[in-house]
């Protein structure tokens, strides 16, 4: 596809209704705005990877689903829509849209939690950033666990029909970005220093923005 400066609702193929959301997302800050809104996705029917129309029908999203749609809204206001991937160890992985200001990279991206989230541009690297999540990225065993991050992926490599139109889940955009080329933020050796996180954040790192929701019993007869 011809990687147009702009893109417009022909070229994302959707609905003059859903690109007016996009379009009124004309700034990193609304676009982080509007993320933080969305409900948190806790897939209740599976592993998803929704794309951006089917986001904005459900009003939900987490972290590939929201990168993705806060690309789409960088690229239909000029800016590329890059992604990029943090790999942790005994962890999820986690996914960002990038952007840059005066030379520096921001981050935006939809997380329930407290401490991945956005990232302002004053990065001078994609590792200074990547570093930024370093310290608070932890798994349940509460050991700091990220531990790789990898170059900007363009979606402009991969039809919009997919990611961005699409009406079932784009799993080839995760797929893809698993095989971009990742770098290490530590070395083994510094890796097996990193302290656990202390109590208090641990307590901390409790707080979400939405609570998931709890499963309904079923009555008696009712199966």
């Amino acid at each position: 596809m011809k990687r147009r400066p702009r893109a417009r609702r022909e070229d994302l193929g959707l609905t003059k209704a859903e690109f007016a959301v996009l379009r009124r997302l004309d700034t990193p800050q609304k676009i982080q705005d509007y993320l933080f809104r969305l409900k948190q996705n806790f897939e209740p029917d599976g592993d998803s990877c929704r794309p951006v129309r089917m986001v904005l029908r459900a009003k939900d999203a987490h972290c590939i689903e929201g990168a993705m749609l806060a690309a789409a809204a960088l690229w239909v206001h000029g800016e590329p829509p890059l992604l990029m991937d943090l790999r942790a160890q005994h962890d999820f992985d986690h996914v960002v849209a990038l952007f840059r200001r005066n030379g520096l990279w921001g981050a935006i991206s939809k997380t329930n939690g407290a401490y991945l989230r956005w990232r302002d541009p004053v990065y001078r690297s994609l590792r200074e950033l990547a570093m930024s999540y370093l310290h608070e990225y932890s798994n349940k065993r509460e050991y700091k666990s990220l531990r790789e991050y990898s170059l900007p992926f363009d979606l402009r490599r991969v039809d919009p029909a997919l990611w961005a139109a699409g009406e079932k889940d784009a799993w080839q955009v995760a797929e893809m970005l698993e095989d971009v080329r990742h770098f290490r933020l530590v070395t083994h050796a510094q890796a097996r220093k990193l302290t656990r996180r202390d109590p208090f954040e641990r307590m901390v790192g409790e707080l979400v923005q939405y609570r998931k929701p709890k499963k309904k019993k079923l009555r008696k007869g009712s199966a």
